[in-house]
């Protein structure tokens, strides 16, 4: 059994990072930057075991985060978690708090190649939640969501695009960072889940609502990640080698 559990928070906005920078400052966190990224490390302890919270503002997109989640397991990271702000897709409302089940890139486009939409030659490119985490979370939380995350390097503010990725996938919601670090834990053998909140309904008006919601800078879903987090040290599938 493991005595110190280490956890990656991978968060993309500046805004959405404020919460996370007000929750180490209050809880005597140190800061931790990863490279040129702004980073914090909170130590957490019970019962003799302890867990260490490092975080990494890593910028939007799918290279940022894909590169915050490599620097995260470089450091020893047992479990990332992605949280922020999403568009929300299929049967979910604008401030409804979801978890991912799957993790697809629905930017990625071979399909002149005669490939399905995502399909990459030779590799998984649907990528799935740990069971543990999704568990965790969903007995703790029953109002969470659970569906599948898409991603890709564009906010999506168009209902054609909208459509296309709930005919396609069955999404849940959208996001611009959940599948580039599903990827590379999938890769590395890490486990990963996102926990995030649905902003706007990634129609026409989308811009307008993500901005809305993310001025707030409001603490509810770190506070969620958190509380997961702290139960975790009475959940023993966290624990083992």
């Amino acid at each position: 059994m493991k005595d110190i559990l280490k956890i990656g928070l991978v968060i993309a906005d500046e805004l959405e990072y404020v919460p996370m920078r007000k929750y180490v400052q209050k809880h005597c966190g140190n800061r931790k930057d990863f490279y040129k990224r702004e980073g914090h490390m909170l130590s957490l302890c019970e019962g003799g075991k302890q867990i260490d919270v490092y975080s990494v503002l890593c910028g939007i997109g799918m290279v940022n985060a894909a590169a915050a989640a490599m620097f995260l397991v470089e450091n020893g990271i047992d479990i990332i978690i992605n949280t922020g702000l999403s568009g929300g897709i299929s049967n979910i409302n604008r401030g409804e708090i979801t978890i991912g089940t799957q993790f697809i890139e629905h930017d990625f486009d071979l399909t002149p190649l005669g490939k399905k939409p995502g399909e990459k030659p030779s590799q998984k490119y649907i990528y799935d939640s740990d069971a543990d985490l999704l568990e965790h979370y969903c007995r703790l939380f029953n109002f969470v969501k659970k569906g599948v995350m898409v991603s890709g390097d564009s906010f999506v503010g168009d209902e054609n695009l909208r459509n296309f990725l709930k005919e396609t996938w069955n999404a849940m919601s959208c996001d611009m960072e959940s599948a580039a670090v599903a990827y590379v834990c999938d890769l590395t053998g890490t486990k990963f889940t996102a926990v995030r909140c649905i902003s706007d309904d990634a129609g026409s008006d989308a811009s307008e609502s993500y901005t809305e919601m993310n001025e707030r800078a409001e603490s509810a879903l770190l506070d969620i990640v958190f509380k997961g987090i702290y139960k975790m040290f009475d959940n023993p599938s966290f624990w083992q080698e």
